[in-house]
């Protein structure tokens, strides 16, 4: 067998090991696309903006916000008094 023949075989060889491996990759571009509307179409309308809602608080819960506060605070006085007589 003569160096070029050889050659030429090993090429048809890679040849064929290319294809197969894009076959069984997936590389090779499909023919037909999924359904639906493709991106970026003009044809469809636009999505409305959404604001989102403001949350309003009665007066009644901002109270009892204010008033769970000051018992927290109150107590952490209470806390920090105790062990600022203790540290004496």
């Amino acid at each position: 067998m003569e160096v070029s023949h050889i050659i030429a075989e090993i090429d048809a060889q890679i040849s064929k090991l290319q294809q197969a491996r894009e076959l069984l990759s997936g590389t090779i571009a499909k023919t037909s696309k999924g359904p639906g509307r493709p991106k970026g179409s003009k044809n469809s309308k636009p999505a409305p903006a959404v604001t989102p809602h403001k949350r309003k608080l009665s007066p009644e819960g901002r109270k009892r916000i204010a008033e769970a506060m000051k018992r927290r605070w109150a107590e952490r006085r209470k806390q920090a008094a105790k062990a600022a007589s203790v540290a004496k």
